[in-house]
């Protein structure tokens, strides 16, 4: 069921600045014209998600005809718990990689009669409440690809070891680029079905945000940020050293994606 007209429409600006022939532009809100004869689907990378999964897809379903789940080998019941909340489940065998469930999301959006998609996690931290923030320039034909941003707006519920690192990946994507973000690391994204047209990505890990966007921006769609919020109650916001030699790998996967697509006409 699309809901997408029941936006509420008190903020309502949209700023934009063209970037080498690539709109970058702060959307806030709008109400939605005409989404009649368009088809939507969410899908939902997942790995270990069973606390929130279910409260995720019933809350996605009220914006979109379908949902689907790619649940990345868990090892809990986050399948069974995504499947009976109405979602359409597809699983890996073992757990792959984040990126590896996004090309998953990607291939089902891509096999399925759907116009749109939008990628949202699993494990609460976005709200599907605001899909259609992302989801309304799309359908009113104002952006091609929308992000939603933690950056345009307060941060003060993000740790600050994340705020860190987010900003030095970012600041790493943006250097030297005439195209600049606020949020690299986002996953919570709308895509227009022919963006995604002869794409082939190679990366499984946190790093596929980077080279998806390095694949976009060649097609110089209208692009757009839209801010977002993001839930980080089951963060104990201290640094772990996973997390920080996650954080150091994604940093130098920036930097190879950046010189492998430099060098390609």
């Amino acid at each position: 069921m699309k809901n997408l007209q029941d936006t509420d429409s008190n903020l309502g600006s949209l700023t934009s600045e063209k970037r080498n022939s690539f709109q970058f532009m702060t959307y806030e809100n709008s109400k939605n014209k005409n989404i009649s004869n368009v088809k939507l689907i969410a899908a939902i990378p997942c790995f270990n998600t069973q606390d929130h999964i279910a409260d995720v897809v019933t809350k996605t379903k009220k914006y979109v005809d379908e949902v689907i789940v790619v649940d990345d080998g868990s090892s809990d019941k986050t399948a069974d718990v995504a499947r009976a909340a109405g979602a359409r489940v597809i699983s890996h065998n073992v757990n792959m990689g984040y990126g590896a469930a996004v090309k998953s999301c990607f291939a089902a959006f891509q096999n399925s009669a759907a116009d749109i998609l939008v990628i949202i996690d699993g494990d609460g931290q976005h709200d599907p409440d605001e899909i259609p923030l992302l989801l309304n320039p799309v359908t009113n034909n104002l952006a091609d690809f929308v992000i939603g941003s933690r950056f345009i707006t307060d941060l003060s519920n993000m740790p600050r070891y994340r705020k860190f690192g987010i900003g030095v990946i970012t600041w790493l994507w943006n250097f030297g680029s005439k195209i600049k973000v606020t949020d690299t690391q986002s996953g919570f994204r709308v895509y227009k079905k022919n963006l995604l047209n002869d794409f082939e990505l190679v990366e499984n890990g946190m790093s596929l945000s980077i080279e998806i966007l390095e694949k976009i921006r060649k097609h110089k769609p209208i692009f757009l940020e839209v801010p977002i919020t993001c839930s980080y109650e089951n963060n104990n916001g201290h640094l772990t050293q996973k997390a920080f030699f996650h954080g150091v790998s994604v940093a130098c996967s920036v930097i190879k994606i950046r010189f492998k697509y430099a060098f390609k006409k």
